[in-house]
C-alpha cells in the first residue's frame, strides 16, 4: 500500500504536515520507537510512528529524520502527548530530508495506527493473490492479455517495433521500443517516459525477437511482491504468445516451395527470404519476420516458415512496399541485433501459380544480401538483372585478384606521382568516354585527360576504346568500393 491510502482509513484521521508530494511511497510495514537513532532497526519503506520521547531539544529532529532517511522509511506519524503539538523544529527537518510527516490524532493509539495499517497489508497480499489466481483463470479460459494486463493495472506489453500487444496504448510507444532495443541491460528505468522496462522472454533471446512490458513507475521503489507479480505477468505473456504461434504457417511454405499452391487463396504474394548471422537463429528470425511483415499484410496474414535454414515469408495482397517497410523496420531495429546482422531479399508480386518462382528469387536477393557488409541489408528482386549479382557469385579471393590487377597499378602510380589515375578514370567511365565531359568535371584540359588515360592504358595494357576493356574497368571499380 502507499502513504497516500492511510489518508483514506477513517479510522485514523491522519493529516499531512509536510511531504504532500510524496505520498506515492510505498509502505512496507509499519514500526513504532522512541529512540533517538533507531537505523540500526529499520530494513527501509516503513511507516514510522513515534510519541517523541526521544526528543531533549530541537537538535534532535535533525538527528532522527537523518537516521530515518538514510533507513529509506516512506514516511513519519507522530504527535508529542506532553507538548500537545508536533514541534516545528521536526517539521522543518521532515521539510529538508522530503520525509513525509503525518500528525496522529491525540485520541488515536498508535496501537490503533498499527493494527490498521497492518490489516491493510495483509488484505493487500491476500488481494495479490486472488488477482494472481484470476489472471490465471481468465487466461485459461481464453479471454486474453487484455483482461490480464487490465487486472495489473498501469503497464503495456509492446512488442521490439512498439507496437502495442496489450493495455491501452502508452504515450510514445516507438520511444519505448527504442529504449529496449538500446538499455545496456534490464529492467531498464526511462525516466523521460515515466517507466520500467522488463523483457518477456529474457534470457540468451536477442531484443529483436522479443516482447517487453512497460510499468509505469521507477521499479526500485517496489516492493517484493511488486517484482514477483511483474515476473508471473512476464511468464503468462510468453505464454500467451506461444500460443499464438502458428506451426502450420510453415507446412504451407514448404508445400509453396515444392510447387504445391493449392492451400493458397487466389491472391498475388510477394516473397521475403531472410537470414541472420551472428548468433541468430531461424525460430528468431522467423518471430523478427512475422513481426515486421503483419504491417505491411493489410487483413491477410502472412505465412512465415524456416525452409532449409533460411526463413521465408509469404505476404498476400501487400497494401504497402514491402522492401522499403522492411528495411525500415530493420534499421530501426539494428541496436537490438547485439552484434548480430539480418539479410533479407524481397520478390516481386507473384500470382500462384508463379510463387514458387517468387520464393527463389527471395532467395537470391537473400544471398546477394548477406553479401554486403551493413548489419540490415535489403534486396529488391529487380537487383537481380544487374551486373551486381554476378559480382556477388563470384568468390572472395577471385575478385580481389581481380581488381588488384587492373587497378593495383594506377594506385602505384597515383601514390608516386599524385597523378590521380583512379579518380580520372571513374569520371571517364561515368561519362561514358567523353573526353569533354570528363576534363569539365575534373576541371582540366582535355590534352591532359588524354595524358593521363593513355597512362592507364600503358600501365595497364588495356584499350579504353574497346568496350569489353571498360566494361573490366568498371567492374574492377565496382569491387573497390563493395
Amino acid at each position: 500500500m502507499r502513504l497516500r491510502s492511510l489518508l483514506a482509513m477513517p479510522e485514523l484521521r491522519l493529516e499531512v504536515v509536510t511531504g504532500a508530494d510524496e505520498l506515492d511511497r510505498v509502505i512496507r510495514w509499519v514500526v513504532t520507537t522512541d529512540l533517538l537513532d533507531p537505523g540500526r532497526y529499520l530494513r527501509g519503506r516503513e511507516l514510522v510512528l513515534t510519541g517523541l520521547v526521544w526528543r531533549t531539544g530541537p537538535a534532535d529532529s535533525e538527528t532522527f529524520v537523518r537516521a530515518l532517511t538514510e533507513a529509506g522509511v516512506s514516511g513519519l506519524a507522530a504527535w508529542d502527548l506532553a507538548l500537545g503539538a508536533i514541534p516545528d523544529d521536526l517539521v522543518d527537518a521532515c521539510r529538508r530530508h522530503r520525509l513525509p510527516l503525518f500528525k496522529v490524532p491525540e485520541d488515536v493509539a498508535f496501537a490503533t495506527v498499527t493494527e490498521e495499517v497492518v490489516r491493510n497489508l495483509s488484505g493487500a497480499r491476500a488481494a495479490d493473490l486472488a488477482a494472481v489466481l484470476d489472471r490465471h483463470r481468465r487466461l485459461v479460459e481464453g479471454t486474453g492479455l487484455g483482461a490480464v494486463v487490465d487486472l495489473v493495472g498501469r503497464c503495456h506489453v509492446l512488442t521490439p517495433t512498439g507496437r502495442v500487444v496489450a493495455g491501452p496504448v502508452p504515450p510514445d510507444p516507438a520511444g519505448l521500443a527504442r529504449a529496449f532495443l538500446t538499455a545496456p541491460r534490464l529492467p531498464h528505468h526511462v525516466p523521460a517516459l515515466g517507466a520500467t522496462l522488463f523483457a518477456v522472454a529474457g534470457g540468451g533471446t536477442p531484443r529483436v525477437a522479443d516482447w517487453f512490458i512497460a510499468f509505469e513507475g521507477d521499479a526500485a521503489d517496489w516492493p517484493a511482491e511488486r517484482r514477483a507479480l511483474t515476473a508471473e505477468l512476464a511468464a503468462i505473456v510468453a505464454l500467451e504468445r506461444a500460443r499464438s504461434d502458428t506451426p502450420a504457417d510453415g507446412e504451407l511454405v514448404a508445400a509453396v516451395a515444392a510447387g504445391d499452391v493449392s492451400r493458397l487463396p487466389g491472391v498475388r504474394h510477394v516473397a521475403v527470404a531472410a537470414s541472420g548471422r551472428g548468433g541468430l537463429r531461424p525460430a528468431e528470425l522467423r518471430a523478427v519476420l512475422a513481426e515486421v511483415l503483419g504491417e505491411a499484410r493489410g487483413e491477410a496474414h502472412p505465412a512465415v516458415g524456416v525452409l532449409d535454414g533460411e526463413t521465408v515469408a509469404l505476404v498476400p495482397e501487400p497494401d504497402r512496399d514491402v522492401a522499403a517497410l522492411l528495411q525500415d523496420a530493420l534499421d530501426f531495429l539494428a541496436p537490438g541485433l547485439a552484434g548480430a546482422g539480418i539479410a533479407a531479399g524481397v520478390s516481386g508480386a507473384a500470382p500462384p501459380s508463379g510463387l514458387r518462382a517468387a520464393v527463389e528469387e527471395a532467395r537470391h536477393a537473400c544471398r546477394l544480401a548477406a553479401a554486403r557488409p551493413a548489419p540490415a541489408c535489403v534486396v529488391r528482386h529487380d537487383e537481380l538483372a544487374t551486373h551486381v549479382l554476378l559480382l556477388a557469385a563470384v568468390p572472395d579471393d577471385v575478385r580481389r585478384m581481380f581488381r588488384e590487377r587492373l587497378l593495383d597499378p594506377l594506385r602505384d602510380y597515383d601514390r608516386t606521382h599524385g597523378a590521380d589515375l583512379v579518380r580520372t578514370l571513374e569520371t571517364f567511365l561515368r561519362h561514358s568516354g567523353s573526353w569533354t565531359r570528363c576534363a569539365e568535371q575534373l576541371h582540366l584540359h582535355v590534352n591532359s585527360v588524354r595524358y593521363r588515360i593513355q597512362r592507364i592504358e600503358d600501365l595497364t595494357g588495356r584499350d579504353l576504346s574497346r568496350l569489353e576493356d571498360r566494361v573490366d574497368f568498371f567492374l574492377a571499380l565496382r569491387l573497390a568500393s563493395s
